[in-house]
């Protein structure tokens, strides 16, 4: 079984593969790469990725087609077969859109060395706001620009996780503290959005408490948990809020009407 979910998911360890560039030459500019195809040589399979923004270009219909690209290149592969449509590139693809040699590569995990093999010849570290990026806030800082609605300088931006879809409500900050461990480690940079929709019961979110005057009291990340009653009226309250840890060694407590208000959802750890 776990074979099988590891192939499907593009994970070969140590496989073989090979990686051709996608390269764009408009007229009276210079060469550059927009996308690579990786090919798992074991088994024909390819993975293409194609630089899929194109603000820069004025005309609109050659944006649109250029936008379009990935779109359809991921429809050949499947209608064709990823060793069939790389030789209709290599034996005819334009002046303007061309592709490279192949370049023989060691894969582990397909769609990681997709990432990588892009982030280092099509976009170099260029970083996109909420598309590759996300900008990184003290917890103090993501409480004024999150919960008080004002502007905030960012410390700066974090490349985000490429399967991660992004939003300008995410934000990325350190959590420092052992209480919610072993799911986010003391010092761990996480991932947030802001405005929690719908219900909050046993999420996890990001908490800025009244009075307390310690940063480490101010803003924790607790599993939030509530239980309601039923007014006269047929209406529901909180009978209760609770802030609970996911360590063991850590207590939670109840918050009192007023006492605090909720800024972000946990999303995911970034690193650590």
């Amino acid at each position: 079984m776990s074979s099988v979910v590891s192939i499907a998911r593009g994970r070969r360890p140590g496989t073989s593969g090979e990686y051709l560039l996608v390269e764009l030459a408009r007229p009276g500019e210079p060469q550059r790469n927009i996308g690579v195809l990786l090919r798992d040589t074991s088994t024909g399979q390819v993975y293409p990725k194609i630089r899929d923004h194109w603000e820069e270009i004025e005309d609109p219909e050659e944006a649109e087609l250029l936008k379009a690209l990935g779109e359809d290149f991921e429809l050949k592969i499947h209608e064709m077969g990823g060793d069939e449509f790389l030789r209709s590139l290599e034996d005819s693809l334009s002046n303007a859109l061309r592709v490279s040699e192949r370049v023989a590569v060691t894969v582990d995990d397909f769609p990681c060395t997709l990432e990588r093999l892009y982030e280092e010849h099509v976009e170099r570290g260029k970083v996109q706001p909420f598309r590759t990026h996300l900008p990184l806030y003290s917890l103090k800082a993501a409480a004024t620009k999150f919960g008080e609605d004002r502007e905030v300088e960012s410390e700066g931006w974090v490349k985000a996780p490429a399967r991660l879809r992004l939003s300008p409500d995410m934000f990325v900050a350190r959590v420092v503290g052992r209480s919610m461990e072993p799911r986010i480690p003391d010092g761990s940079l996480c991932v947030f959005r802001a405005g929690v929709v719908g219900s909050r019961q046993g999420r996890l979110v990001l908490v800025e408490r009244f009075g307390a005057t310690e940063t480490s009291a101010r803003y924790t990340i607790k599993k939030y948990t509530s239980q309601k009653r039923q007014r006269e009226d047929g209406t529901w309250e909180h009978a209760s809020v609770r802030l609970e840890p996911l360590n063991k060694e850590f207590e939670g407590f109840e918050l009192k009407e007023d006492e605090a208000r909720v800024i972000a959802e946990f999303v995911q750890v970034l690193e650590s």
